[in-house]
């Protein structure tokens, strides 16, 4: 995988101060992006180990609430397996004391099935729909399709056995 950005001190994207890693990769191709840039799997740098060592050192300062995965699309079936490896790797580091936020441009019910979700806890989801684009501030979504779900709730709403 390939990453074409690492913030480590984001105020945009999830509350709090956060590390923000987007993904290169997306498929969708969705009219009025704010960030084609990233559409090129292989734009940007190669996410390697010493990517994820500073990932998670700059996720050890107390003022940091959370990790953030944007793209391109973390969920790319390309991009799946690193970040799923880049999650697990945060829950064992710092269990539920740091909150991971993943955005992508899939709808929950398409990639409910995706490891990756099991430990994510906000997952912003669907595709951008620039003539529905939201310009107030304080959303975490670009278009008013777009949904923020608390991945808990969908959890403990599931029937027994899911």
């Amino acid at each position: 995988m390939h990453y074409i950005g690492l913030s480590t001190c984001d105020t945009a994207n999830g509350p709090g101060v956060r590390v923000s890693l987007f993904c290169s990769g997306c498929t969708l191709h969705c009219k009025g992006c704010f960030n084609p840039e990233s559409w090129d799997f292989e734009a940007g740098k190669p996410f390697t180990d010493e990517t994820l060592a500073t990932l998670v050192k700059e996720l050890e300062e107390p003022y940091v609430e959370g990790l953030s995965l944007l793209g391109g699309d973390p969920l790319e079936p390309r991009n799946e397996s690193e970040v799923l490896r880049i999650v697990k790797t945060v829950r064992e580091k710092f269990g539920s004391s740091k909150s991971i936020w993943l955005w992508t441009g899939r709808k929950h019910e398409k990639v409910a099935d995706s490891p990756v979700l099991e430990y994510v806890d906000v997952l912003v989801d669907g595709p951008f729909i620039e003539h529905l684009k939201v310009k107030e501030k304080g959303v975490w979504y670009g278009s008013s399709n777009q949904r923020v779900i608390r991945l808990a709730d969908v959890r403990k709403d599931a029937p027994c056995g899911e």
